[in-house]
């Protein structure tokens, strides 16, 4: 099965790219969904957060508190190291076993963190979804209601924009309208077809 992996900066369109391949009907396996899957209420990793970060990680709801959990491990590299040596290989396990149920022509894993791990060892080819800085912060800002300030914080935490165009194999600039977003997905769909069949 040909493995397509989707990166980007924070705000820089994924979810858009990733939802249009979508409607091509490509199964696409979305790490972050994943990474809220394995904490899930009842889940061994929400017991092991809550016992290392104490009971106000977790909600009334019993579901983990994000905002508490992202301003606690981007405010200290040791805490965000713990975090991550705790979830990324449960998730990369899960993330695995949806791709082998993938049943499109292609699968494509979509992945914040996919350079930054070692999921990007998963797939076949890298898309890099490309904006300047100024952009994603402005959109970011917009969506998730975060102040500018968090949205550099977190920008800074991940890969530089020039390392990810880097080790791309692929580059969507996502700095023009929707529809030349799609016309981009719409090429390399038909390019990814042809390689599948090879």
């Amino acid at each position: 099965m040909l493995i397509i992996g989707i990166t980007g900066g924070i705000g820089s369109g994924k979810t858009a790219v990733s939802d249009h391949f979508i409607n091509l009907g490509i199964t696409v396996i979305d790490a972050d969904i994943v990474a809220r899957e394995v904490v899930e209420p009842g889940t061994p990793a929400l017991s092991k957060i809550q016992q290392h970060f104490g009971d106000e990680i977790v909600n009334a709801d019993g579901t983990l508190n994000r905002a508490g959990l992202r301003k606690l491990v981007f405010s200290s590299p040791a805490e965000r190291k713990w975090l991550e040596e705790l979830l990324h290989p449960i998730i990369r396990e899960s993330i695995v076993s949806q791709l082998n149920c993938a049943d499109s022509p292609y699968a494509i894993l979509t992945s914040p963190l996919l350079l930054e791990t070692d999921q990007y060892l998963l797939c076949d080819d890298v898309v890099v979804v490309d904006i300047a800085e100024e952009l994603q912060i402005e959109r970011s800002c917009a969506r998730d209601n975060n102040s500018a300030e968090q949205i550099r914080k977190i920008i800074a935490a991940q890969m530089s924009r020039q390392e990810r165009l880097d080790k791309a194999s692929h580059i969507i600039d996502n700095s023009g309208p929707q529809a030349a977003l799609d016309e981009q997905v719409d090429s390399l769909h038909t390019l990814f077809l042809q390689q599948a069949k090879t």
